[in-house]
């Protein structure tokens, strides 16, 4: 019966079909595939943007699927119930998933795997997030990595496996399970009128993904060493977003960083160490999940943040009102795209850790909540390493000079000019846009006067120095 009997593959963060371990596997059985994602507690639990960004992902990976044959079936409950309900319906002797890595995900699958086995049904995770699963990683001693450039030298030269080409067609059962509709979960309602802005930036889907990195190998790696920091250029990838849902795979990535080596493309290799600092955050989020809701750095629970969420202060960097133009512009790029230019994360973390003096995890809940590209790994090693509290980290005495960033990765104020409308007499649509994503709540407008800062740079730096040599460890 185990040898006929259809297999569930349960999806999550990996809508692709080419290069995807679980689904080969699958397809290469010859039983019957039925694709499954499940809306659980875990995706209701998601912020607004990376819940509407998974919305526009599935849709997009539905059509994938029919066009291999298949179909996507969507069910809604707790992963376990849910699984074994379509056990039930469909007599599927497996369920199959690609491996996920953050606390909460570990301890659903956990459960799920050891009840599903119980139940003598075939349950079982495939690597395809990574490329290197966290606990292959260790230090001569037999720990694991806390510190980037080491943990970058033991992989350099590991081989990665060949990225795997797409199924052309999935076996189908006799029957399909029913399956709700997409439309009726309205994954993009807490967006509210923010959607549409967003969805204009969005590039959604393997194919999509595979496009943005093609035009970045053929035009944008070679100078990327340099351009990854020029904050009005085109000079990153912009796959941070189709990483985070699977979009596309480390692997691909990886591989055609590679061939763009051999072809003698100088940011190459600076493209490949940030794959492998993706890499390095889930290796740490493995190793101490602590990463994702505390500080690394035991110590610094002592440290005098505020975690007032509700300060003015506070309520001014998330408005992008802080009178800090390179923070606000970092701030207005997010609220219109879904995204933030890396540079512009480091710059806006800085300044809320260290000039307003607020906790870490109060900009993390915000970036979760309005981010398209949100990595639960990548987005609290960020906060972490700009705070100072985690590993790896910038020393909390090097605070980050919004000025001094501005002059030099914006020395025209281009970026600036793209994404704060005060000031201007007519200004650009992205700027302009803003104003038609963010709460009405808010009651701002492209005509308002601009304001001042909440905190100087130099005097944010004196507070935050003065904190840090006072402190109690």
């Amino acid at each position: 019966m185990t040898q006929t009997a259809p297999i569930l593959l349960w999806f999550r963060r990996d809508l692709r079909l080419s290069d995807h371990p679980a689904l080969s596997a699958a397809a290469e059985s010859g039983r019957p595939v039925i694709p499954v994602f499940l809306r659980d507690p875990l995706v209701g639990a998601l912020g607004a943007a990376p819940r509407f960004r998974l919305g526009l992902g599935l849709e997009q990976f539905a059509a994938s699927l029919a066009g291999a044959n298949s179909r996507l079936t969507l069910r809604s409950g707790p992963a376990l119930e849910t699984l074994r309900a379509l056990v039930r319906e469909t007599g599927a002797g497996a369920v199959w998933w690609t491996r996920a890595y953050d606390p909460e995900s570990v301890a659903r699958d956990t459960e799920v795997k050891a009840a599903l086995k119980a139940d003598g049904l075939d349950a079982r995770s495939f690597g395809g997030h990574l490329m290197f699963e966290p606990w292959t990683v260790e230090t001569k001693d037999g720990g694991f990595y806390k510190v980037y450039t080491p943990f970058w030298r033991a992989v350099r030269g590991r081989a990665v496996e060949a990225p795997r080409p797409a199924p052309g067609r999935l076996p189908a059962p006799d029957a399909w399970p029913g399956s709700e509709r997409l439309a009726d979960w309205r994954l993009g309602a807490a967006m509210d009128r923010g959607a549409e802005i967003v969805a204009r930036y969005a590039q959604v889907g393997e194919r999509a993904a595979q496009g943005r990195l093609g035009h970045f190998m053929a035009h944008v790696v070679a100078g990327y060493g340099e351009s990854r920091d020029r904050l009005a250029e085109d000079g990153t990838s912009c796959l941070s977003e189709n990483l985070s849902l699977g979009e596309i795979s480390p692997h691909q990535c990886w591989h055609a960083g590679l061939r763009a080596m051999e072809e003698g493309k100088a940011g190459a290799e600076t493209f490949l160490q940030e794959l492998v600092w993706r890499e390095f955050a889930y290796h740490l989020m493995h190793h101490t999940p602590r990463l994702t809701s505390g500080n690394w750095r035991p110590e610094w629970d002592a440290f005098p943040w505020s975690e007032d969420a509700g300060a003015a202060k506070v309520r001014a960097w998330q408005q992008g009102r802080t009178g800090i133009e390179m923070v606000d512009a970092g701030m207005r790029e997010m609220y219109v795209t879904g995204r933030m230019h890396n540079r512009a994360r480091m710059i806006v973390a800085s300044y809320l850790t260290k000039h307003l003096m607020t906790h870490w995890k109060i900009g993390l809940k915000w970036f979760e909540d309005h981010l398209i590209d949100w990595d639960p790994a990548s987005n609290a090693l960020g906060w972490q390493w700009s705070a100072g509290s985690g590993p790896d980290a910038t020393p909390y005495f090097r605070v980050f000079n919004p000025v001094t960033q501005a002059k030099r990765f914006d020395p025209d104020a281009a970026y600036r000019r793209r994404w704060i409308a005060e000031g201007q007499r007519t200004p650009p649509e992205p700027a302009r846009a803003c104003f038609e994503a963010i709460p009405r709540r808010w009651g701002l407008a492209p005509g308002d006067a601009y304001p001042a800062p909440v905190v100087e740079p130099a005097e944010g730096r004196k507070i935050a120095l003065e904190a840090y040599e006072n402190r109690d460890f």
